[in-house]
């Protein structure tokens, strides 16, 4: 399967008290990776908006396993978990520069409509996207 490495650096207000990253900011990193999942896929995920559609995330899950702290240089490693044509599920690992995982997690997504909300399939509405979805399943990166 095709895995994209995005780089953090983590910022002091990305911390809590303890010192540690905040445990919602893993979700915002989680977003960073599937950006650039998606770029590296060959697609721009703010002109797949401008075609009237959206990935809302309708279920996500995060694990976690070692702190990260300020001043850490950690990877998000992004890859597509499952898809079937409608959902895709994208699976996450926040990576110390030593190789140990300090979180995982899965987020699940839609495509819908803007407006409406209404779901499209990727598989008819983006054959391109689809294709691209179905390979990276399939290929080592």
């Amino acid at each position: 399967m095709k895995i994209v490495e995005t780089p953090i650096q983590v910022r002091y207000q990305e911390t809590d008290m303890m010192g540690v990253v905040y445990h919602a900011n893993y979700l915002i990193w989680f977003e960073i990776g599937r950006t650039a999942f998606i770029e590296g896929l060959g697609f721009s995920y703010a002109e797949i908006e401008k075609q009237g559609v959206v990935s809302p995330v309708i279920d996500a899950q995060v694990s976690f396993k070692k702190p990260v702290r300020y001043g850490d240089d950690v990877q998000v490693r992004t890859w597509v978990e499952s898809y079937d044509g409608l959902r895709v599920s994208y699976g996450y690992e926040v990576v110390h520069h030593d190789g140990s995982i300090a979180v995982t997690g899965v987020t699940k997504h839609v495509v819908v409509k803007s407006g409406s909300f209404r779901p499209v399939s990727i598989r008819k509405s983006f054959p391109e996207w689809h294709e691209a979805y179905l390979s990276a399943l399939e290929t080592t990166s």
